[in-house]
Order: structure tokens, then C-alpha cells, then sequence
């Protein structure tokens, strides 16, 4: 999709009021008329820059992604663990996770969607945890034939989940970290 009509500060515009509607209404409840009232666009100008809801909602939450993981190398996989989370703030990471409970209930009845955040959210991300251990590795910090290798980010989605659901608290800085360090690293041998 070519977006260049749009300055960089009306798309991130454009892109807050795509995530404030999908906090207060859900992803199902979310349309493109809504998005267009909101942001005092049109509906065209819409669909002909992002093409569709998903799309258009992958996007949104991508460009709310800044971090590239691959670009953390702090030497040592545990200082890259904790410089990624070191890189967002327990406010962001509460908004975050609420978005994405309730992405994941949306994905099942929406295949367009579920591709949409696999191209644009699931696939960077992992390209950019497994540079990440891939350089831990070749440091010989892990073991190349570890299990784990493959578990990390079932781990880290399993942290987001599981934490609102058996303590009725959000996820934080401090909770990941010490999950971090004792949960993944262990699992990982370091």
C-alpha cells in the first residue's frame, strides 16, 4: 500500500485513534466509519491507503512497536532480555496487553486479521528474538540444541496472559524481569 500522502505525524495520528477505538470498543465493534469520524478522514482515504480493517489495525499496532529487538546487543543475552523490556514502560506495556487479550479473541473469527498481525506484528518480532538468541548461541551461551530455543516467545506470550488471569494484575517491568530470570533464562541454560 503506498501511504505517501499522509505526513508521518497524521498516520501516528491516525494510528492512536485506531488503538484508543480498539481499547474502547473492541476489534468486532471497530469500523472504518468510526476510524474516518474520529479522525476527521474519509472512509476512501481509509481503504485506499491501508486497504482494510486488518490491515489497517496491523499497521496501527505495528507503528505502536518501536523497539527493534535485533538491534539490542548488550553482549550478553541476559542484557538483552533486560534492555528490551528496559525499553518500554509499565503504562505502554498495561495498553499493550489489553490490546492484545483482546486480539486474541477477535483472530479466531477473523482469519484476514490473524494474517495481518502475522506479517506485520508476529513476524518481525520473531525474526528480531531469534537474531537476538541466535547471536547467544554463537557467544556459546546457549547450547544450539536446546529445547527452550524454540519456547521463548510461547514463554513471554504465556508471561502476558497468565498473570491477569491467576493474579488479577497487569504485566510489568518488574514482573518480567523476574520472570526473565527465572523462567527463560534457566530454561535457556544461562
Amino acid at each position: 500500500m503506498a501511504r505517501g500522502r499522509l505526513t508521518p505525524e497524521r498516520e501516528a495520528e491516525l494510528y492512536e485513534a485506531v488503538l484508543d477505538l480498539l481499547r474502547d470498543v473492541g476489534y468486532d465493534a471497530l469500523t472504518m466509519d468510526a476510524v474516518a469520524a474520529r479522525t476527521h478522514s474519509s472512509k476512501a482515504t481509509l481503504y485506499r491507503q491501508w486497504g482494510s480493517k486488518p490491515e489497517l489495525v496491523a499497521h496501527a499496532l505495528r507503528h505502536n512497536k518501536p523497539v527493534n529487538i535485533a538491534e539490542i546487543d548488550t553482549g550478553s543475552l541476559r542484557g538483552d532480555f533486560h534492555e528490551m523490556l528496559a525499553r518500554s514502560d509499565d503504562c505502554q506495556m498495561e495498553k499493550d496487553s489489553a490490546l492484545m487479550r483482546g486480539l486474541v479473541h477477535a483472530v479466531h473469527d477473523n482469519p484476514d486479521l490473524l494474517q495481518a498481525l502475522r506479517d506485520l506484528l508476529v513476524e518481525p518480532e520473531m525474526t528480531g528474538l531469534d537474531e537476538v538468541l541466535g547471536r547467544a548461541v554463537r557467544r556459546g551461551e546457549v547450547a544450539v540444541d536446546n529445547p527452550a530455543l524454540k519456547l521463548v516467545p510461547h514463554m513471554f506470550i504465556g508471561a502476558f496472559v497468565a498473570r491477569p488471569l491467576v493474579e488479577d494484575r497487569p504485566v510489568d517491568q518488574s514482573f518480567l524481569t523476574a520472570y526473565v530470570d527465572a523462567v527463560v533464562l534457566p530454561a535457556l541454560g544461562v
